[in-house]
């Protein structure tokens, strides 16, 4: 199958932002549209395609890390505000694999050491909650939606090594 000791985490180039955001629609379609109505869905899609989004992250304004088999991109984090989650994603292929877990703990450790942030929090998808929750993130309000995405806000403490 994978050999996922080959798995390089590091944050994406400009000419891998298209190839990003595909692995986030394609799995946002796959796991978590269902959950939404057609307004949460064109929230999500209309996201995600914004020059706006693209032009912050050319200017170092939103930060992404990719996880990569070989060349493929296979899972995505991206981070805006200096410490919020605003993408999480891992090509369906990969699941259950900690690359999820490595990409938050990759964030983790950049909002610590370079933005000097003491948390991460993130609006998680129900798809999602348990994931973070495995991974130390706490509720910091109860399951709410807003544009039609429905989510459960958490945080997670960020801590010295």
């Amino acid at each position: 199958m994978y050999d996922f000791s080959r798995i390089d985490i590091r944050f994406i180039d400009s000419d891998e932002w298209e190839d990003a955001m595909t692995l986030v629609y394609r799995t946002f379609t796959r796991y978590d549209a269902s959950m939404f109505d057609k307004e949460g869905i064109d929230h999500f899609r209309n996201f995600i395609s914004d020059s706006f989004l693209k032009r912050m992250f050319e200017a170092g304004e939103y930060q992404v890390v990719g996880a990569y088999y070989y060349n493929r991109i296979v899972g995505v984090i991206s981070l805006r505000n200096s410490c919020h989650i605003s993408l999480l994603f891992v090509d369906g292929e990969f699941h259950r694999q900690g690359i999820g877990r490595r990409l938050v703990l990759t964030m983790a450790d950049y909002a610590r050491i370079k933005l000097h942030q003491d948390e991460l929090t993130v609006n998680a998808a129900p798809y999602a909650t348990d994931f973070y929750h495995s991974i130390g993130f706490t509720d910091t309000g109860t399951e709410t939606s807003d544009h039609g995405i429905v989510f459960t806000p958490m945080r997670y403490v960020l801590q010295d090594k």
